[in-house]
């Protein structure tokens, strides 16, 4: 803006959001101005002359976009481009039909130069150039973007609630942040959005199409009239000059209108985010030295069939034969710069420096990587799907996928079991040894190295195979070295079951559950109770080895008391008494009579006024120390005589008990009176007096 006035300059830099602002409604007005003001030729020219300008600039922008939504504004501006050729169509035939009578330049330039220059002034030739015209607008390319469109808006729609979850998802995971979580679902409503408006945009095309043929008749059969009729013209002469003249006047908006279609078509079809529709045609169309040899080749076998054209055919094989030459020949990229620093070990720390800590990750000493190679029938991988398999069909839900590594600090035949990066069990195993353990009371002697079951703390011996079957006689169960780490990492799975359950399960559960069940899971999640709460609900039922494999059950207890009740410990004690016939046959079996441990009666009005005051549990470490033991003790004799270690305790200090002889006890069950069904009696078994029985 150099070349205006300082005062001007800096006023339209001050104002120039409020320009651009005012753009499109000054451009419609400026449009209808057009279809009801007279203009004069060389005006006529002007509009003409940007109507070209405009759709050529829109087809390179579609030809250049890399996304759809890089042009989002397309179906606004084929409206607008759509009611200027109109517009002109309207401003062109009073024109000419008022001044059609005085020549060939009535209506200005352009219009004569499309008459005679194009067509040869020949109106004949003009009007089948134009047919041919809307033929290939509006049946080839108006036709198949509309159809593109509408399949695309379908398609788009029926994905967007799935893309919406995968970010749920990849959010609850860590992977994204919450402000490119809300950048990703906008942009999936503006492509939802975008593909709806150019289903609807597409009808402008062909309106424009249908509109073009009809205003042609009508320029024809209108200026035939008035120059026979009102201007005294034969009709040689009226068809020479108005029918050139709307003849010009249709090609000069029907050209612009195949290049609007085009982008149209462009847009609507475009596949892929990496280049432009240039970039990609090159590339997967010349970018391979096979297909360019091959379509050379035939190329010239037929430039060597008698009767065809030699040179042409011949010279176009020698081109594609060079371009695959060269292909085949070209000497590999060189690496980028970011390519090198990040394999340069000296190179600057980068995010990508920064690995996520494994969920749930097996580590190996090198003598045991053969386990898990496949090329030396190693079968471990194998095992641990299996174990995943176990768990998801016993416990309730998918856990996360192992991280098996190996690990150089570790002795040659350990292998270690982490959990969120913590080391939860160790243990060694060896390769072509077979484990015997002792279920319990085997005297016979067995030729190995002793230790103990790393999974449940059994007396064992590494045997080879020579021993296997002496010990299986003998009473010991013989395992493999695979099937040690499995059974290991199968008990650490069961045990810690609630550390597995992280948002990203809890959301890959709330999503197989609304395929089943999409009503019930819709009406709870997230209406009624939010993810993290129901997450921590279903986290407080696997401390306690409840699995969850009856989600429905679950969820509809709490559809029942999500709206009055917000605590998940609180939540979770209902979820159990909903749960109590299955929790007692998960302890019992299938029988009817329940043998359980009780507590002293005057032990237990103690912990209920302790436990269940209103300020908070307040128990003495002292009692609180002989409970524990006593607990431990009468459970270790209750599974030594082959029954269930089950305790039971009033509603009111369930979950302080179970909580405090977990850690003494952890295959102590502790169920309240509210959890017996009532189709199940109960025996009184051991006592628990607080004391050491």
């Amino acid at each position: 803006m150099n070349f205006l006035p300082p005062h001007i300059a800096e006023w339209l830099k001050k104002n120039s959001a409020h320009l651009s602002g005012a753009a499109a409604p000054l451009l419609v007005v400026a449009i209808l101005s057009m279809m009801v003001l007279p203009m004069p030729a060389w005006l006529l020219d002007t509009f003409f002359t940007i109507n070209i300008a405009v759709a050529l600039m829109v087809m390179m922008v579609a030809a250049y976009m890399m996304k759809p939504l890089d042009f989002a504004a397309f179906p606004s501006v084929l409206l607008l481009t759509t009611l200027m050729r109109l517009s002109l169509n309207v401003a062109s035939t009073r024109v000419v039909l008022l001044d059609g009578h005085t020549g060939a330049g009535a209506a200005g330039a352009v219009i004569e130069a499309f008459g005679h220059f194009l067509i040869g002034g020949n109106f004949v030739v003009g009007l089948i150039v134009f047919a041919i015209l809307v033929v290939i607008n509006f049946v080839v390319v108006t036709k198949g973007s509309e159809r593109i469109a509408e399949v695309s808006a379908r398609f788009t729609l029926d994905a967007m609630p799935g893309k919406q979850m995968a970010i749920d998802a990849d959010l609850n995971a860590g992977l994204i942040n919450e402000g490119e979580a809300k950048l990703r679902r906008s942009e999936v409503g503006e492509e939802a959005d975008f593909f709806g408006s150019m289903d609807g945009a597409s009808k402008f095309v062909r309106g424009d199409a249908i509109a073009g043929i009809l205003i042609l008749v009508i320029n024809i059969v209108g200026g035939f009239a008035i120059g026979v009729l009102q201007h005294g013209l034969t009709a040689s002469q009226a068809a020479d000059t108005y029918i050139l003249l709307a003849v010009g006047d249709a090609l000069v908006a029907q050209i612009p209108g195949l290049l609007i279609s085009v982008a149209a078509a462009m847009v609507v079809s475009r596949v892929g985010k990496d280049r432009d529709i240039g970039g990609q045609i090159v590339h997967q169309m010349f970018g391979s030295a096979k297909i360019l040899g091959i379509t050379a080749g035939i190329l010239g076998l037929l430039g060597l069939i008698p009767g065809m054209p030699h040179v042409v055919f011949l010279s176009m094989a020698a081109l594609l034969g060079y371009g695959a030459w060269t292909l085949a020949n070209r000497p590999p990229p060189a690496p980028s710069v970011v390519e090198e620093v990040k394999t340069n070990p000296d190179g600057e720390a980068t995010w990508d420096d920064l690995q996520p800590v494994d969920l749930l990750g097996l580590e190996l000493g090198y003598r045991l990587i053969t386990l898990v190679d496949k090329n030396r029938q190693g079968d471990l991988l194998n095992r641990i799907k299996g174990v995943r398999r176990k768990f998801a069909q016993d416990v309730g839900f998918l856990p996360p996928a192992v991280h098996v590594r190996d690990n150089l600090e570790l002795k040659p035949s350990a292998y270690r079991i982490t959990l969120r990066g913590v080391v939860e069990g160790e243990g060694e195993a060896f390769p072509g040894m077979f484990l015997a353990i002792n279920p319990g009371g085997i005297s016979a002697p067995l030729i190995g190295t002793a230790t103990t079951d790393p999974a449940f703390g059994l007396p064992a011996h590494w045997i080879d195979e020579r021993q296997k079957e002496t010990a299986q006689m003998a009473g010991y169960t013989v395992v493999d070295s695979e099937t040690v780490m499995a059974t290991h990492l199968s008990h650490l799975m069961q045990m810690k079951a609630a550390k597995l359950l992280s948002r990203t399960e809890t959301q890959q559960l709330v999503d197989h559950v609304s395929r089943l069940a999409p009503k019930l899971i819709e009406e709870v999640v997230p209406k009624v109770i939010s993810i993290s709460t129901f997450q921590k609900v279903l986290q407080l039922l696997l401390e306690e080895s409840v699995n969850i494999r009856d989600i429905r059950s679950i969820v509809e207890c709490l559809a029942e008391f999500g709206d009055t009740v917000t605590d998940p410990a609180e939540l979770a004690r209902r979820v159990r008494v909903a749960l109590s016939p299955a929790i007692v046959q998960q302890i019992y079996g299938p029988v009817r009579e329940l043998n359980v441990i009780a507590i002293e009666p005057g032990l237990e009005r103690l912990l209920v006024q302790a436990l269940g005051s209103a300020n908070g549990p307040s128990l003495d470490p002292g009692v609180a120390e002989l409970l524990t033991n006593s607990a431990a003790q009468v459970a270790q004799k209750q599974e030594e005589m082959g029954l269930p270690a089950c305790l039971l305790v009033p509603d009111a200090i369930r979950t302080s008990i179970a909580r405090l002889v977990r850690r003494v006890a952890p295959r102590l069950q502790v169920l309240s009176h509210s959890e017996i069904p009532e189709t199940h009696t109960i025996r009184i078994g051991p006592i628990l007096k607080g004391a050491t029985p």
